[in-house]
């Protein structure tokens, strides 16, 4: 299948998941947080193949070729820190080193994101304040309110990033019009949405994720 490269820019629990369901059910290869080969092996935390190849040849996909899409490219646990989809000079990168690519970002209701992100494993307990993480320096994050500023800090920063560009679709994961304008967006048919990786050891009220 010819695709163009497309890259998440969502942050974790903003759908990137289901968006990797997604891409996997209409056929694309992608590397979503940790990229596997065809076999299953691990090859790497995305995010840090991103800086590998970005210091090493200039292009950030250059260790990860063979896929299609990435769809989620952070990675904060057990020492690894890397955030590319906060990272001004990756993101230009990649539109130079990869014309047509074509940049998402899977975006939420920051007060359901943030109430998520908390409920996930130690995600939003000890892993984002106990890092510099971009946006969200260390010792930030687990007061009220903190968690939901940095989320909807990187948006407002990926909207900049991307002003008036047609190589960038913001999208809500509870939008229902969402795999339509993806679709549309990238040319590739999405048979499949719905919710992947949901939380159902802390289910939030509702059922939201």
């Amino acid at each position: 299948m010819s695709v163009p490269k497309i890259i998440n820019l969502g942050l974790p629990k903003s759908g990137t998941t289901t968006l990797a369901t997604a891409f996997i059910a209409a056929g694309l290869r992608v590397a979503d947080w940790m990229a596997r080969d065809p076999e299953g092996r691990k090859l790497g935390f995305v995010g840090r193949q991103f800086y590998l190849g970005y210091f090493e040849t200039g292009d950030p996909l250059s260790t990860l070729p063979d896929f299609d899409a990435y769809t989620e490219i952070s990675v904060v646990r057990r020492g690894r820190n890397f955030w590319p989809q906060t990272d001004w000079a990756l993101i230009d990168a990649i539109r130079r080193h990869h014309p047509g690519a074509r940049f998402l970002l899977s975006a939420r209701d920051p007060v359901k994101h943030a109430d998520s992100i908390r409920r996930w494993s130690n995600l939003g307990r000890t892993r984002l304040p106990e890092n510099h993480v971009p946006g969200l320096p260390q010792w930030h994050g687990g007061k009220p309110g903190e968690i939901e500023r940095w989320i909807e800090g990187h948006i407002t920063f990926c909207r900049h990033v991307f002003a008036g560009a047609d190589d960038f679709l913001e999208f809500d994961i509870a939008d229902p019009d969402a795999p339509a304008r993806i679709s549309a967006f990238t040319g590739v048919d999405l048979p499949w949405w719905g919710k992947a990786n949901v939380n159902e050891n802390r289910p939030a009220d509702g059922g939201d994720g």
